[in-house]
């Protein structure tokens, strides 16, 4: 056999193995269907995914599914994963509280002067701050309407007490993180990084092209996104350049 093709074949052997999968793929943990939000629960180090037909999953980092249960016909957006329970927001206009020992349900409708949802945007992402709620609403063209609602939430009540309009078009998700808000733009492929102190949007980040639609932070610096075409993707900070 010739000395160039002795070389040749297990380089390809090699690319066909290793090289087949798309970046996307090689980043894909765990295939969800309708992946609309995600959350890491720190006392379990697990994550809760939420999805578009009103289900949950908790997976592992590693993107093992341990359980999955069906909350009913809600289109879920974002969630919250806290050490006793776990909050979702629903697209519009509520929150969905549950213990996490039971899935067991609490809605709750928006309330409150300050809360006013056009017929054209819906609540998409979900993070908490301190004692209190951020929730993104999309808009897919109109800048006005790209804001946030903060709101306040007990046992009976969820209000909305101020807004924030940050003019990111189409805001699919977003988390909470050192005083700042990681919030994803699918039509975009990005992430901004809104400072709330400073208030306004101090970073962009060119992502790789897929659904966004969750973003979380998990340990040893992984980030995780929930994709609404059917999966949980896993990038690092050092990756995104973060």
């Amino acid at each position: 056999m010739n000395l160039k093709i002795t070389i040749i074949i297990p380089i390809l052997l090699t690319v066909l193995i290793y090289g087949g999968k798309s970046k996307l793929e090689k980043h894909t943990i765990a295939s969800i269907p309708e992946a609309s939000g995600i959350s890491y629960c720190q006392n379990t180090d697990t994550l809760i995914v939420a999805n578009d037909e009103g289900s949950f999953y908790e997976i592992s980092p590693n993107g093992k599914i341990l359980s999955r249960h069906k909350l009913g016909d809600y289109d879920l957006e974002g969630v919250v994963c806290e050490e006793k329970q776990i909050l979702f927001a629903v697209e519009k206009g509520a929150l969905i509280t549950i213990p996490r020992l039971e899935p067991k349900i609490n809605y709750q409708k928006l309330k409150g002067k300050q809360f006013k949802l056009n017929k054209k945007a819906g609540i998409e992402g979900i993070a908490k701050v301190g004692e209190l709620y951020y929730l993104t609403i999309q808009s897919k063209e109109n800048k006005e309407d790209a804001k946030i609602l903060v709101v306040k939430c007990g046992n009976n009540y969820a209000k909305v007490v101020e807004t924030i309009h940050h003019g990111i078009i189409d805001s699919a998700g977003m988390e909470y993180k050192d005083n700042k808000l990681y919030i994803v733009s699918d039509k975009k492929d990005k992430l901004y990084i809104y400072d709330l102190k400073q208030k306004k949007i101090i970073k962009k980040v060119k992502l790789p092209k897929f659904a966004q639609e969750g973003i979380t932070f998990g340990k040893n610096g992984d980030v995780f996104f929930a994709d609404d075409d059917g999966a949980v993707m896993r990038y690092t900070l050092k990756e995104l350049g973060l």
